[in-house]
């Protein structure tokens, strides 16, 4: 049996998105730039997507901007901000347990001038909204903070960040990685208020290479990319139109199906924490649960990296942090002020709406044996 519970490192394309790719590689394989019918078939393509994109967070489609994934579009985010507001100053205020494309573009920032304010989190991983009260100044120019964390699942308050921006008449912009609460929770970038969105299309089903970044209209963001002028001049660069389609696709069924989606999501992880707490009492649940599709646990005295690999070998798929950091213990989880030896064991079980209560028992089962067959760290 395969058990894949890893989908906040990646999900399986679904059967339609594929289905979409494939068709613009092989038949609508035109370039959109191109006036020939061929040509006009793609940019019917490529307008149809963003538009799928745009409704799915509430937004216009000519806010709608696609990048090579969510690294491209956290770092055009960052950068691109800071230049645009570089004359009304030079600090800015993120989290200590954001994703590394956000982390490592603030810590560039940092080399070329601009002050960084890291804000910690409370207890169950959510932003320590005091401390960013207090970093706050009125030469902020740029707040950036993830709506999901990637590691812990704990759901930022992006809204009320928004509010005290605008109860302090702060002229600084607001961005939020949204890549994994992108058609896992319900949101709008109305009701974020944010400034800069990140999203992702292989974190809900569709292909890997394909991001975007909303960027609020109005909003005259430097682009990252200079040349052909696609992308309204944002993001130059012929786009990957097979792979943007199957985006939309993925977006729009993700967006139809968020609902029931989000309900099974949450069963799943509840099924999974109290049927692992069960067979192993001495599991330790990190954070609170706030996204439905993450659950962060410890085996505290075991080493993530064995679990993973007995779990492996059952043919169950899980991860000990971010995909995307290799190596080390998790920056999240140190934020966090957790103790060693609950991070050393700690592993992330990522739900997807393909998964089944059966695939969650076998994985409980399993841990359960690899607690019992493994030796305990002295």
């Amino acid at each position: 049996m395969t058990v894949y519970f890893d989908n906040s490192a990646t999900t399986r394309v679904s059967d339609e998105a594929a289905a979409a790719v494939m068709k613009m590689m092989t038949e609508e394989y035109g370039n959109p730039s191109s006036t020939h019918t061929l040509g006009r078939h793609a940019k019917a393509a490529l307008d149809e997507a963003r538009k799928n994109v745009a409704n799915a967070i509430g937004a216009l489609p000519e806010e709608v901007f696609f990048t090579s994934g969510g690294t491209e579009a956290d770092n055009w985010a960052l950068m691109s901000a800071a230049e645009l507001m570089r004359h009304r100053g030079r600090h800015i205020i993120t989290t200590a347990v954001e994703h590394d494309a956000v982390l490592k573009t603030a810590a560039k920032l940092e080399k070329i001038g601009y002050e960084v304010s890291y804000i910690g989190t409370d207890d169950a991983g959510r932003i320590d909204m005091q401390a960013f009260k207090a970093a706050l100044r009125d030469d902020t120019v740029l707040v950036s903070a993830m709506l999901v964390n990637n590691e812990t699942g704990a759901v930022n308050d992006i809204a009320a960040i928004s509010r005290e921006l605008r109860m302090r008449r702060s002229s600084a912009l607001l961005h939020t990685d949204a890549v994994q609460a992108f058609c896992k929770i319900p949101f709008t970038v109305k009701s974020l208020g944010a400034d800069l969105v990140t999203l992702s299309s292989h974190k809900i089903h569709g292909p890997k290479g394909v991001g975007a970044l909303y960027v609020k209209k109005g909003l005259r963001l430097p682009p990252l990319l200079l040349g052909g002028g696609q992308e309204r001049g944002y993001r130059s660069g012929t786009e990957g139109l097979p792979n943007i389609v199957g985006f939309g696709v993925a977006a729009k069924i993700g967006r139809d199906l968020l609902p029931q989606t989000e309900k099974k999501l949450r069963a799943l992880r509840e099924y999974t924490k109290n049927r692992v707490t069960e067979l192993i009492p001495e599991a330790v649940t990190i954070g609170e649960g706030d996204a439905p599709h993450i659950l962060s646990i410890s085996l505290p005295g075991y080493k993530s990296e064995v679990l993973m690999n007995y779990l492996d070998a059952e043919g169950i798929c899980v991860s000990k942090s971010s995909a995307c950091k290799k190596g080390g213990r998790s920056h999240v989880l140190e934020a966090m002020r957790i103790p060693n030896e609950i991070i050393d064991g700690a592993l992330r079980v990522s739900f997807s709406r393909m998964n089944t209560m059966e695939e969650a028992e076998y994985f409980a089962v399993k841990l359960k044996a690899a607690a019992d067959r493994l030796i305990r760290v002295k």
